[in-house]
């Protein structure tokens, strides 16, 4: 069996190729164009000396085109490395370098930076410029870049690819929030069981062979259409549609991100599953919905996964829309998916979400063992089964997280996580955004959540700053809400009838604008130093 994405992709083709694939700012592809249009793309790739192993950058927003060189790539079985665009020049040039690219394509609206790193990177031998419907018109031409018409319309449109494998690999870099990106390295079958539908998501159980999601594509007798609202070089847009693809679903996607555009979509489309990124899309969007009166009936799930989605932003969502369903999902890069938690009104949310009983999601101790349900104990999330290979070039800290667990192997993340009596597992916040009080902890992730519950905040990031008397302070970076004085005592008020009094922020900063990376996770970093260079707008003493 060829667990692979090109293969399972495939089988949709075949099965389903005159639906919809993909939806674009209005261009509209069916399966066996965007499958001719990657076989030509990949034609190119393999006369340009590309194959087995080879790594290709994907510099890309969100496009028809980036899934062509994405799904071309894997036809070869090389390995796509999507770039986050918004890196400055030294990440990029780090990325670039870390990851070992042999190849490189990208949006035209980014040749400027690229056209900046090139010079420091020379193992990149091969490069593919497209045309960018967000570009100024003003960038430069990178020296040596193909064509994209050029590559695709050189290449020929049928499949005569060698027989591909299981074990080929996939690379996500993921930034998370603090430090240098980190290439997770991915077998194909095991990112497939527990991120593209090879598991069911539910039991946990695999599913019968390669086919079975496209026969079950088949079998509902038309395409449901899912709008992906995150960047695709995030796992929370990529996995989604690859999912889609396997069962012969519709993906519409935008460039970027705008609320308000979003619900114009949604009324000429029809969707019927929306995939968010917690409050950094969820709020913005419940807002704008409530400043328009299209036809948006056809939504029916909101799907929600990589960032924190507050109890008070679900419930902005209900008040709107009651019969939304809500989901939470709880995984990473690293782990995959780590389990899913529907929200209903109300719904008293501690830290992140709370997630069904599995087998494969568990907690363990220090000492990586297991910890039994009933105790209420607190330790580490861990992800037995399918699970990567490890960090790429990084062999010292893929032994901090890769290990073995009850005899299996296992990744154990950063996320602190607690144990409850029936099974399941609730999320408490990143241990290493973990502040030290006088000698209590307090999770960043339940502290944001409520101080973004108070009106006048639409936004904030919570971090730890030097205190002489208790070695850390909980502290704030605030957005509050246009046209508003914020109210510190009231935030402290409100903050107080939820926490315990040594969580509560002391001091606050007020920003224009709350930075997150492209995933909508939190960034500390620049909290961080935002404070560090600033004096506090307020402070509790």
């Amino acid at each position: 069996m060829a667990y692979t994405f090109a293969d399972l992709f495939e089988h949709s083709v075949d099965a389903m190729p005159d639906r919809l694939a993909m939806i674009v700012t209005g261009e509209e592809v069916t399966y066996r164009e965007l499958d001719e249009r990657a076989n030509r793309f990949a034609h190119h790739l393999r006369d340009a000396g590309f194959g087995l192993g080879d790594h290709i950058g994907v510099h890309m927003h969100n496009s028809i085109e980036t899934m062509v060189v994405i799904i071309a790539a894997f036809k070869l079985r090389a390995v796509p490395v999507t770039v986050n665009y918004r890196y400055t020049s030294d990440e990029l040039r780090y990325l670039y370098d870390n990851a070992d690219l042999d190849g490189l394509v990208f949006h035209q609206g980014f040749a400027d930076r690229v056209a900046q790193v090139l010079p420091e990177v020379p193992r990149i031998r091969h490069l593919i410029s497209v045309p960018d419907a967000l570009a100024t018109g003003s960038e430069m031409d990178v020296p040596g870049a193909v064509g994209y018409a050029d590559a695709v319309g050189s290449g020929a449109p049928g499949r005569d690819f060698e027989a591909r494998s299981p074990d080929d690999h996939y690379i996500f870099y993921t930034g998370g929030t603090t430090g240098r990106p980190k290439g997770v390295v991915w077998r194909h079958e095991d990112i497939w069981r527990v991120l593209g539908g090879g598991l069911d998501f539910y039991t946990g159980e695999p599913i019968a062979d390669e086919l079975q999601q496209s026969r079950n594509g088949v079998a509902a007798g038309e395409a449901m259409r899912w709008v992906m609202l995150p960047p695709l070089i995030h796992t929370s847009a990529m996995m989604p549609t690859f999912t889609a693809f396997f069962s012969g679903n519709t993906v519409i996607m935008e460039p970027k991100f705008d609320a308000d555009r979003v619900w114009a979509v949604v009324a000429q489309y029809r969707p019927q599953v929306m995939v968010i990124t917690g409050d950094a899309m969820g709020r913005p969007l419940v807002e704008a919905y409530r400043e328009q009166d299209r036809d948006t009936s056809s939504l029916a799930v909101l799907a929600s996964g990589a960032a924190l989605f507050s109890a008070t932003v679900k419930d902005a969502f209900f008040d709107v829309m009651p019969n939304l369903m809500i989901s939470d999902s709880v995984g990473s890069s690293e782990t995959g998916f780590g389990g899913i938690g529907f929200a209903t009104k109300g719904f008293g949310q501690h830290g992140g979400p709370k997630v069904g009983a599995n087998k494969y999601s568990v907690v363990v101790d220090d000492e990586n063992r297991l910890l039994a349900p009933g105790s209420g104990a607190e330790g580490w999330l861990a992800k037995l089964g399918n699970v990567p290979v490890g960090y790429y070039n990084d062999p010292v800290k893929s032994a901090e997280i890769f290990r073995v667990v009850d005899g299996q192997r296992a990744v154990v993340t950063g996320d602190r996580a607690r144990i409850e009596n029936d099974g399941s597992i609730t999320l408490l916040g990143r241990g290493n955004m973990v502040i030290n009080t006088g000698g209590e902890k307090v999770f960043a992730e339940e502290v944001e959540a409520v101080v973004k519950a108070h009106p006048d905040i639409y936004d904030a990031i919570v971090i730890g700053v030097p205190d002489d008397r208790w070695g850390n302070r909980v502290a704030t970076v605030i957005r509050v809400r246009d046209g508003v004085e914020p109210d510190f005592e009231s935030v402290e008020k409100h903050a107080r009838s939820q926490l315990a009094g040594y969580k509560i922020p002391r001091t606050f900063w007020v920003a224009d604008e709350v930075i997150r990376t492209p995933s909508g996770k939190p960034d500390y970093g620049w909290a961080k130093a935002l404070a560090a260079a600033n004096g506090p707008a307020h402070r509790i003493d």
